[in-house]
């Protein structure tokens, strides 16, 4: 093989390898916060005061409860745990007052990846198993950030008795960073 074929194919397998690595590894490095009210507009202070009144316990509170905080209730809850990667935060699955329903995340974080998407998935505990796709999962779209306060709404015709966890996936590699058991 000549000295110039040689070069030729040493520039293209560059200029195909370094777009490919810069995709997998920056977010490694790189961390997208989202910080989102509570559903509906409401922040999570909001939504507990209302709940607190609602359920009779009492509570001092500095300011007056606004009349536009919406009657939720949750549906599902559980705490993130590592599975490939270090997650944090709480996952709950709300009901609105309008009938919609959201999952949420507060004070969440996770290594950003490549290609995150939420899913639930009909298993509990979440297997830390490389490259092999867990049958049944639902996908509610990308992760909006790696770290903060989100929201992701919930097809109304969607069933949720089969789901017990929620997983931050890695489409590119099938993989899950963590996961929260819903309860």
């Amino acid at each position: 093989m000549s000295r110039n074929l040689k070069i030729i194919i040493a520039v293209v397998a560059l200029a195909v390898i370094l777009p490919v690595a810069y995709w997998l590894v920056l977010p490694l490095f790189r961390s997208e916060a989202v910080d989102e009210d509570f559903p509906g507009g409401k922040t999570q202070a909001e939504f507990e005061a209302t709940t607190q009144a609602v359920s009779g316990e009492t509570r001092q509170m500095d300011e007056a409860m606004p009349g536009s905080v919406a009657d939720a209730s949750i549906l599902l809850s559980g705490e993130f745990y590592d599975v490939a990667h270090e997650g944090e935060g709480k996952a709950t699955v709300y009901q609105l007052a309008d009938g919609a329903r959201a999952l949420r995340f507060e004070d969440f974080s996770v290594l950003n990846g490549p290609d995150l998407h939420v899913y639930l998935v009909p298993v509990d505990p979440v297997p830390n198993a490389f490259g092999t796709p867990i049958e049944g999962y639902h996908d509610l779209g990308r992760l909006k950030g790696n770290v903060g306060n989100q929201n992701y709404d919930i097809p109304a015709d969607l069933d949720l008795s089969p789901f017990k966890s929620v997983v931050i996936w890695c489409e590119p590699f099938s993989v899950p960073f963590a996961a929260a058991a819903l309860k």
